[in-house]
């Protein structure tokens, strides 16, 4: 899933997972909320920063994404950073269950959005950055807006 379509709406992206990791594979998948959380979500009240993915038990398990709580919930309001189901199929969590424990990958999110209206994640297999990977990336941006400026002043 990589392109928006018109019936996709964006609630929360992880720009920080393309500085960290290599991404890999993406996928998506599924998100199991509660009711206050979804009406979070859909407020746009996200934070995807810090989460990243599991395989436990033969299920995907998103951990450390924030969700405020709603505002006008009650009692039953959730805990914001508790885990979440992920849905997938059965044979892609063995598949990523085995590349994150045989070959040291970690399964990040990059997005969070709503999509017909259920709540989706947009998952990507990633192999972590070295930093002087991180260092090498900042120096060729820095060339290419320095290149794309010459040309915008040479016009």
């Amino acid at each position: 899933m990589n392109k928006n379509t018109d019936d996709d709406k964006t609630i929360a992206v992880n720009r920080k997972a393309f500085h960290d990791y290599h991404i890999l594979e993406r996928m998506e998948a599924g998100l199991v909320l509660k009711g206050t959380e979804i009406k979070s979500v859909r407020a746009g009240q996200v934070n995807i920063r810090e989460a990243f993915a599991k395989p436990k038990d033969g299920e995907l398990w998103l951990y450390n994404a924030h969700i405020a709580p709603y505002h006008a919930g009650n009692i039953f309001n959730h805990d914001p950073i508790r885990p979440r189901k992920l849905l997938l199929h059965r044979d892609q969590i063995e598949d990523l269950a085995v590349s994150v424990n045989r070959r040291g990958y970690t399964i990040v999110p990059l997005r969070l959005y709503i999509k017909h209206h259920v709540a989706k994640v947009e998952l990507a297999l990633a192999q972590g950055k070295r930093e002087y990977d991180k260092r090498r990336a900042i120096i060729d941006r820095d060339k290419d807006r320095e290149a794309q400026r010459a040309l915008r002043r040479a016009e």
